[in-house]
Parts: C-alpha cells; structure tokens; sequence
C-alpha cells in the first residue's frame, strides 16, 4: 500500500515558476512509477507527466513539453513537477500518482493518488 501527499500548489502569474512535490511512504513505494495528472475546471482529468519506477523513462503531455520536468528521489521516496513558463490553461487541480506497472499515461491504470494540490495561473 502506498500513500501519496502532495505539496506546493499557489497562485502565480502567467509566465512564473512553480514546484509540486509528492512525498510517498509504504513498503514498496520506491518501486512504483509515479505520474502527475491534472484537471481543469469543466474538464476530465488528463495526464500531464510520468517517471518510471528506476527513473530511466519520463513521458510528457504535448501540451507541458518543454516548459515542465519530472524528476524523483528515490532515497526520500518523493517525485517532483517543476512547471515553467505557466499558462493560464495550466490552471488545475494537480494529482499525483503511482502504480506498479502503470500504462504511462492511462489514469486508470494508477492504484494510489494524492488528495491533489490547486495550481492558479492569472494574467
């Protein structure tokens, strides 16, 4: 079993820089891929990024290419989105992720989710 809380959720101004962390605790959690996903008010949740379980794969939506990195910690069990040059189309709800062998960018394929953080971009 895995537990998922999520920090660093704000309100910023289009064009700023924000950090969502992900701490995960239980017994296999370093074992799991882990993926960010996200949902706009009006709007079905979509993927945003993934990282595999050894960090050797990374996936990205084509709407964040460029401006938003994965990375994670193993040592500290936590996985991080670093989101650049913010949109206001960025503005969601943001949800992290893990799963055992999770399709990259299927939700439904993800077992544990955070409670979600609120990122506001305003112009």
């Amino acid at each position: 079993q895995v537990q998922l809380v999520e920090s660093g959720g704000g309100l910023v101004q289009a064009g700023a820089s924000l950090t969502l962390s992900c701490s995960a605790s239980g017994r296999s959690a370093s074992s799991f891929a882990l993926g960010w996903f996200r949902r706009a008010p009006g709007k079905e949740r979509e993927f945003v990024t993934s990282v595999s379980w050894d960090g050797g794969s990374k996936y990205y939506a084509d709407s964040v290419k460029g401006r938003f990195a994965i990375s994670r910690d193993t040592a500290k069990n936590m996985v991080f989105l670093q989101m650049n040059s913010l949109k206001l189309e960025d503005t969601a709800v943001y949800y992290c992720a893990a799963g055992s062998s999770p399709y990259p960018n299927l939700d439904s394929t993800y077992a544990y989710w955070g409670q979600g953080t609120q990122v506001t971009v305003s112009s």
